[in-house]
């Protein structure tokens, strides 16, 4: 499993305003400038995270994007599944139910189903939050309060 630039560049972009937001909207060419990521390829990315309700945001002068929810109510998984799609090793694990027809004699897919599930287990134990954290930036402790 490869993680892309996007599920990377919206992890980036979700720690970003963690720290910077204060309850403010912060405005996606700052981001964009404090990231050293194009500021194009984050309009790529904002529709998915604001359609999956993990952003506020507002239009116009002085507007720009804040988190919905405290940093520490967000997981790394949760951001990457929005962005990456599916976290699976192997495409038969993309989907809820396997429809793989082999599924009954595949001798490797416990190895697949155990990979998956540690993975998934790990990142969706990793917050925002524990990540600011144990980078050492101080405006975490407090996260992101906003509450909607």
């Amino acid at each position: 499993m490869k993680i892309s630039t996007k599920g990377r560049y919206a992890l980036r972009l979700m720690l970003d305003l963690a720290l910077n937001g204060n309850d403010e909207f912060v405005a996606l060419k700052d981001i964009a400038e404090r990231q050293s990521i194009s500021k194009k390829y984050l309009e790529q990315i904002v529709p998915l995270l604001n359609k999956s309700g993990l952003l506020r945001t507002n239009r116009g002068y002085q507007g720009g994007y804040m988190l919905a929810r405290p940093a520490k109510d967000y997981t790394v998984g949760e951001i990457l599944r929005i962005t990456e799609g599916s976290l699976a090793p192997v495409a038969c694990l993309d989907t809820e139910i396997n429809y793989c027809e082999r599924q009954n004699e595949c001798i490797t897919l416990p190895l697949w189903n155990g990979l998956y599930k540690a993975v998934t287990d790990y990142l969706d134990s990793v917050t925002l939050q524990d990540l600011l954290l144990e980078s050492g930036m101080s405006k975490a402790e407090s996260g992101n309060t906003s509450n909607s």
